[in-house]
């Protein structure tokens, strides 16, 4: 009888503690600093991020859009891509725009993949070539877990996802329309907007930069590196007048 009760005493402190532990999602890393999707401000500053470059065409003639409207933002970059294209990484740097890390070879989060040394890799081809160290690091497709936002968060670095509507899916070439409607319908203050300067075969996403960074311009956003962003969650909005 005592051990039946002893038992069943320590499956209910076991069912408690089941029930008692937060669940990891989205608002529990996202309360505790670790990852970021987005930040909340009443300032029209939006965060346009491209992952998986630099490509030897493409992200040229992104970063001449760029300057053409005083837009800056934040690479997410691969690092053996690094290696084959240093010049444009340079090019990045010394327009004012911010590197990250996105891995060395755009590696999936799987119980294989050395993410450590997949990190470590990238940041020296980033630090070889622009003499820069990143501090923020995008998982390729989002994939994360508990163990790898404990390692991004060990080796120093914020763990940066998107804007949950503003994943423009380019990378499926959906059609510019597509591109251009996602971005315009959904845009709002404190937005990260997700890219990619470097697909394989054609890219819609310079067509649709050429409909989207004017319009945004209009509207009265400022375009910031994803860095720039998180310090306006701190800040304190303007008093009507």
């Amino acid at each position: 009888m005592r051990i039946a009760i002893t038992l069943l005493i320590g499956f209910l402190l076991c069912q408690n503690a089941v029930y008692a532990a937060p669940k990891k999602d989205r608002f529990y890393f996202e309360a505790r600093g670790e990852v970021v999707w987005e930040i909340s401000t009443d300032e029209k500053v939006i965060a346009l991020t491209f992952d998986d470059g630099p490509h030897p065409e493409h992200t040229a003639q992104i970063l001449d859009l760029l300057k053409q409207y005083d837009a800056k933002a934040t690479f997410f970059v691969v690092g053996n891509k690094v290696k084959m294209n240093p010049e444009l990484l340079l090019r990045e740097v010394q327009e004012g725009h911010e590197i990250a890390n996105h891995t060395y070879t755009h590696a999936y989060l799987s119980r294989r993949t050395n993410m450590k040394k997949e990190i470590h890799d990238a940041e020296e081809q980033i630090y070889t070539v622009s003499g820069q160290r990143s501090r923020l690091f995008r998982p390729p497709g989002g994939v994360f877990n508990e163990q790898l936002v404990a390692l991004v968060k060990s080796e120093g670095y914020k763990m940066i996802l998107w804007s949950w509507e503003l994943d423009t899916k380019d990378w499926r070439t959906p059609g510019v329309s597509r591109i251009v409607n996602r971005v315009l319908k959904h845009a709002d203050n404190g937005n990260i907007v997700l890219f990619h300067d470097y697909i394989e075969g054609p890219t819609q996403t310079i067509d649709a930069l050429k409909v989207i960074l004017p319009e945004l311009k209009n509207r009265g956003y400022r375009f910031v590196t994803v860095s720039e962003l998180l310090n306006y969650s701190k800040a304190i909005p303007a008093k009507q007048q």
